[in-house]
């Protein structure tokens, strides 16, 4: 297949150009930038079919026509539940992946806290094949730590795993990793075979003990608001500070999941870099009367000043990496308090979109710094080999997006994930995925779904 994206808003590497890409098989083989006046001479004669003529030894040429639309590397999710196996009542790894598509997400790295966990090299071996039969986009699963499998990390392919998955503060299973003697194993091996660890970092302690109170207080239904003061901003900063300080001891490299407050900002140091989910972004305390349990997470969304802080964060470079957490929950189990409710919500099939509209809906000035942090630096950080960057030689996985004049509602009969449901349900949006790319197959055309596309295992050059 021989796909042309023709006369595009090109947005990388800090740039913003009008040009044309050229794809053969599954990669990217020459970037073209054209002057304003070029673009305007191609339209007119004959458009894409002048492009294609340049290319008769072409069997197949496809032309998508960019004009208007801006053209980005695909997104690079690294932190998505995807609930396979064994929880596949609220998502599977085929529905989940078909709404990354439909939102430009072209990778997802899915997390270890499924049934069975991937804390065992077998369970990790199950959800590759499970990804390879079933994915439509590009892949990776972290590996999970536990406080007795830091040994089994050696035995790890390096070449596909991104890192390490370190719960700090959990009650799922045996993932919380709470011993001292352990948590230095976990750093130090991680460390010795040349893993990134990505730390959930919440203070159980704190947690259970702020739990206790609201429910002394309020009973079992303590009303939803109530959820920043159980899985507290205190919770956050003392497993964040924990977490820096065992980082800075093993030389580890430590990757803080979901950032929610302001402080845990100023723990950014050599070897420690921050990542922001799009509902810590786009929500804060004051949508709790509105949207309720829809917006219950973990760690909690907090303060609007935490929100502005971070959203700073994401435009000075603080922040090193936007994903979702993308959790999706059936919405029976998103009933009730904040002590009863599901925590997570489903955000994959709209986060560019959302983060599009929060950060250039007056002005696109500021899109080469959401496709760092969704697509470059994911891409850097984890050492991801041929993506997350528009280049020659690279896979072509490939977002298409574009700025409507009127704005349209997001309604539940768009939603893609399994569980039905979106926090952002209601809202009026400009911004629409129009085409994805993914290893150069045009999976999704304007709506149209290629259910035949399957992505690949990403590969990784991790650095020691």
């Amino acid at each position: 297949m021989f796909i042309i994206i023709s006369n595009g808003n090109i947005v990388n590497e800090g740039r913003s150009f009008v040009g044309n890409i050229f794809i053969k098989d599954d990669r990217i083989l020459r970037i073209e930038e054209v002057s304003d006046t070029a673009a305007d001479s191609s339209r007119q004669t004959a458009g894409s079919q002048s492009l294609a003529q340049r290319f008769p030894d072409e069997k197949d040429v496809q032309v998508i026509d960019a004009t208007g639309c801006y053209v980005l590397p695909g997104v690079i999710d690294t932190h998505v539940h995807f609930r396979e196996p064994g929880l596949t009542h609220k998502a599977d790894i085929a529905s989940e992946s078909r709404a990354a598509a439909y939102g430009g997400v072209t990778t997802y790295f899915d997390m270890p806290n499924c049934i069975p966990q991937t804390t065992a090299l077998d369970a990790l071996a199950e959800k590759q094949a499970l990804a390879k039969e079933k994915s439509h986009v590009n892949y990776a699963f972290f590996f999970g730590a536990t406080n007795a499998n830091a040994a089994d990390f050696q035995r790890l392919d390096r070449s596909r795993v991104p890192g390490i998955k370190l719960f700090m503060g959990s009650s799922t299973g045996n993932m919380l990793v709470d011993e001292d003697d352990a948590l230095v194993r976990v750093f130090s091996e991680a460390k010795k075979n040349g893993f990134i660890v990505m730390a959930h970092c919440e203070d159980t302690a704190t947690i259970n003990e702020n739990a206790a109170k609201i429910r002394e207080q309020f009973g079992n239904a303590a009303d939803i608001s109530l959820h920043p003061q159980v899985r507290s901003r205190e919770a956050c900063l003392k497993s964040t500070q924990k977490a820096v300080a065992l980082a800075r001891k093993t030389g580890a490299k430590l990757h803080v999941a979901h950032v929610s407050t302001a402080e845990e900002l100023a723990l950014k140091t050599d070897g420690v870099t921050l990542e922001a989910c799009v509902p810590h972004i786009a929500f804060s305390d004051k949508d709790y009367p509105t949207l309720g349990a829809r917006i219950k997470c973990n760690p909690a969304i907090k303060t609007d000043a935490d929100r502005e802080a971070i959203c700073k964060a994401v435009e000075d470079g603080t922040i090193t990496t936007v994903a979702t957490d993308h959790a999706p929950h059936v919405f029976s189990e998103k009933q009730g308090g904040c002590l009863q409710a599901a925590s997570g919500m489903p955000m994959l099939q709209f986060s560019l979109i959302k983060m599009l509209e929060i950060f250039c809906d007056e002005t696109t000035a500021t899109m080469p710094r959401i496709v760092q942090l969704m697509a470059h630096n994911p891409a850097t950080l984890f050492g991801i080999k041929d993506r997350g960057f528009l280049r020659e030689g690279y896979k072509a996985d490939i977002a298409i997006v574009r700025r409507q004049s009127a704005s349209w509602t997001l309604s539940q009969d768009q939603i893609q994930s399994k569980c039905g449901w979106s926090p952002l349900e209601g809202t009026d949006l400009h911004w629409r995925v129009e085409h994805t790319l993914c290893n150069g197959r045009h999976i999704l055309n304007n709506g149209n779904f290629d259910e035949n596309s399957r992505g690949e295992s990403i590969e990784f050059n991790h650095k020691g």
